[in-house]
């Protein structure tokens, strides 16, 4: 699988948070963070599910003694992909796929 490139440099602007947020209101989370904590399965997984995706959330289980803001860090820079939003433990994240079909990708306002 190859990973598709994003630009860092360019980040998400309020108006496409928002409706990401709104997008994502009704997703069910597809990674759950385990006692494991955040490793290289972990991120692989959240990879795996962006690639398939786009748009993601990522649960903190009660077992886990992963702190939320560090894993808010961590994932979205280990993934390259944006924290579209933290709410209590899940973490919802967005990384565009130019490879998919345009009908099939998550559409965002333009800047």
């Amino acid at each position: 699988m190859t990973l598709p490139q994003q630009n860092n440099s360019t980040s998400l602007t309020k108006k496409q948070i928002k409706h990401l947020r709104g997008l994502g209101h009704k997703l069910n989370p597809l990674v759950l963070i385990g006692k494991e904590g955040i490793n290289d399965n972990l991120l692989q997984a959240v990879d795996t599910e962006l690639y398939n995706h786009e748009l993601i959330k990522v649960k903190i289980g009660t077992n886990s003694s992963v702190d939320k803001k560090k894993a808010a860090e961590i994932i979205p820079e280990s993934t390259r992909s944006e924290l579209v939003q933290l709410i209590g433990k899940t973490l919802m994240l967005y990384r565009a796929n130019p490879e998919k079909p345009k009908d099939k990708r998550v559409h965002i306002p333009k800047i």
